[in-house]
Formats: C-alpha cells, sequence, structure tokens
C-alpha cells in the first residue's frame, strides 16, 4: 500500500430528527391532549486515533463522509431514535486543519484518542413541549438543527524516533532494510524512495525504536524543490536525525557538500529542527578501497568540523550497523525517560514559588 500523508475530505454531521405534531386519540379519551415526541439528535463525526495505521490510503478515493440523521419524533410521546455517530480511524501523527480557515483543530498522536470534528444537529421539539395551563391543544413543534459540515485537511507527520536524512540515494533505504523487517525499494537512481517508510527496529523483547525513511531531500527542498515540504515535515517529531552521506558517490561529488546541502535546507525550513540532535552516518564503505576508508573519513570529519558522533557503516553487508542501533536504543531511552522526569516535575510558578 502506497504511503499517502495527506488528504482533504468532507464531513456532514446528522441532522436533528423534527419534532411532530399529536393528540392522544382513544374511543373513551375524545380530548386527550398532546403527545407528540421530540425528533433524535444527529449523528457526529469523529477521527478516532488508530495505532495500526500508518497511511491516509483510505482517504484517497473516499474524501465524502456523513453520519446518520436522527429520526422523526412519533405520537405516545415517543422520541425519535438519535443518529449513529461515525468514526473515522486516522494513523497516530495526523493533524487535522481546517481546511476553509487554515486552522489547526489539533493533533492526534494517542492510540484510540477522539476528536470531535462535526457536531451533530440538536433534536426538534415535538408539541407535547408546549402543553401549558393556558395552551391544552398546542399545534407548535421544531424542526431539528442541520448537523454541522466541514472541509478537513489531514496532514500526517510520521511518529518515529529517528529520522533518516540524506540526499538520493545516500543508502536510506539500505539502511532501513538491513536494521529493521521494512523493505522499501532499493535502486541505483535518484528518488527510488517515494513515498516515506517506517520501520521497527528491536534490540530485545521490550526495547525497540521506530525508524522513518524520509525520501530523499535536495537542495531548494525548503521552498518546494523536488518532494520539497512534502516529506521534510516528517522529520519534525522525531528524537534523532541519523545524517546519512554516502561515501561514494557515482558522480565523484564531495561527501561535505552533500552535508552542508542538507544543513541548509533544515535551517530554511526549521531553525528549530536544525538544533535537533543529529548524528553523521557515513555509509557505503564497503565501495571504498579498504586501504582508502580510514583516511577519506578521517577527511570529511575534519572539513566539517563535526563535534557529534560519527558511526562508520556498510549496511547491505550489516557492517557497523548493531554498534549503531544500540546506541540509537540507549539515547532514545534516555531521552524518553527525561520528558518523564520533566513531566513528573511540579511547576514552581503553579506552586507560587
Amino acid at each position: 500500500m502506497k504511503f499517502v500523508d495527506e488528504a482533504k475530505i468532507y464531513v456532514q454531521a446528522g441532522k436533528g430528527g423534527d419534532g411532530i405534531v399529536s393528540f392522544r386519540r382513544e374511543l373513551a379519551v375524545p380530548f386527550g391532549g398532546p403527545n407528540g415526541g421530540d425528533g433524535g439528535n444527529g449523528g457526529s463525526v469523529y477521527l478516532v486515533g488508530n495505532v495500526n495505521l500508518n497511511t491516509l490510503a483510505d482517504f484517497r478515493f473516499t474524501c465524502n463522509f456523513k453520519a446518520e440523521s436522527g429520526q422523526t419524533g412519533m405520537g405516545s410521546e415517543c422520541t425519535g431514535r438519535g443518529g449513529e455517530d461515525l468514526f473515522l480511524q486516522v494513523p497516530l501523527g495526523t493533524s487535522v486543519y481546517d481546511d476553509d480557515t487554515q486552522e489547526l483543530i489539533a493533533d492526534i498522536t494517542t492510540d484510540e484518542q477522539q476528536l470531535l470534528v462535526a457536531q451533530g444537529g440538536f433534536h426538534g421539539l415535538g408539541n407535547t413541549r408546549f402543553k401549558s395551563s393556558t395552551n391544552r391543544a398546542p399545534r407548535q413543534f421544531t424542526l431539528g438543527k442541520p448537523g454541522e459540515a466541514r472541509n478537513l485537511r489531514l496532514e500526517l507527520k510520521v511518529l518515529a524516533d529517528v529520522g533518516l536524512l540524506g540526499l538520493p540515494n545516500a543508502g536510506k533505504s539500505t539502511l532501513i532494510r538491513a536494521i529493521s523487517s521494512a523493505k522499501p525499494k532499493v535502486a541505483d537512481y535518484p528518488f527510488t524512495t517515494l513515498y516515506p517508510n517506517l520501520g521497527v527496529v528491536r534490540i530485545d523483547t521490550n526495547r525497540s525504536f521506530v525508524v522513518a525513511d524520509i525520501p530523499g531531500i535536495i537542495e531548494g527542498a525548503a521552498e518546494g524543490a523536488g518532494l520539497g515540504l512534502q516529506f521534510l515535515r516528517h522529520v519534525a517529531r522525531t528524537r534523532l536525525l541519523l545524517h546519512l552521506v554516502d561515501m561514494a558517490p557515482f558522480d565523484d561529488s564531495d561527501p561535505v557538500d552533500a552535508v552542508h546541502i542538507i544543513e541548509n535546507e533544515l535551517e530554511k525550513y526549521s531553525e528549530e529542527l536544525a538544533g535537533y540532535a543529529r548524528w553523521l552516518v557515513l555509509t557505503k564503505l564497503d565501495l571504498v578501497p579498504e586501504e582508502e576508508r580510514k583516511a577519506r573519513c578521517k577527511d570529511v570529519v575534519k572539513r566539517l568540523r563535526w563535534k557529534g558522533p560519527v558511526y562508520q557503516i556498510a549496511a547491505i553487508k550489516k557492517e557497523g550497523t548493531e554498534q549503531l542501533c544500540f546506541d540509537i536504543m540507549n539515547f532514545v531511552e534516555q531521552q524518553k525517560q527525561a520528558d518523564h522526569d520533566s513531566a513528573d516535575t511540579p511547576n514552581s510558578d503553579a506552586l507560587g514559588n
């Protein structure tokens, strides 16, 4: 199934059922009084987070959704049945926008999280509601209110612990195939990967992290060139960025220039994103003559003045990938623990300090 990361849908909540005018009529009770019931409320539309989904593909061809309307009221003061609510399943990481106002409504980030996006119409009132001491035979009733209707834009930002950055053919897909069960397409031409791929890397029974293979970014991506902003946003929720650099480029380009291109695009897109933890991963070393590997890697790191962690791998042979995965797992666990400790720390302002 193709990864679909944006969809536009129209949602229509159900109309409230109308109230009715009715009077009790029995053989021995000629003037039994009003007994018209209320209508039922219209069904509402909800978006629900589903941890088992990773695409918005369900909305590619079906984009109009309508909840059930409430039933009309009935005699004998019987209320009409309320319309069924409509629940639309979306993957975690979905941002929901009002497409008319461009307002961000909410982000769906947890499993079974429910977001009301269209409120069902209120029911109409039957004539029983208008009975009084001075109006014994009311013929008033009200119609049900129409349900809310909205045009929505859904954007999926993948929820991954680690994002893979690099120019086209930097070896991202090969790495994710080597360390996880994900099987993205691998080929020797640019933009082989057209849709982000998610892979779960399992270190132990209860230790794993999620890695996102982001399609290749090119120069000018922050302004929309190539795949552009369509995929840069996917790295916004990761804890760690792995910057993959091809050490044996087919066009003999300078790996240092490749690093600078990605860094410039990150800074243009988001200064916050450019400040994320980023590790340098020198790839495709199996294509570099063994006697030249050490000197070539040292030269790249020196010219970049790189201060962070550096890894040297040959993903297709799984050389160097095991240590990389263990270090990533430890980093992710430390970040999660730090987030947990921060959440448990009382706010000093709230305590009046």
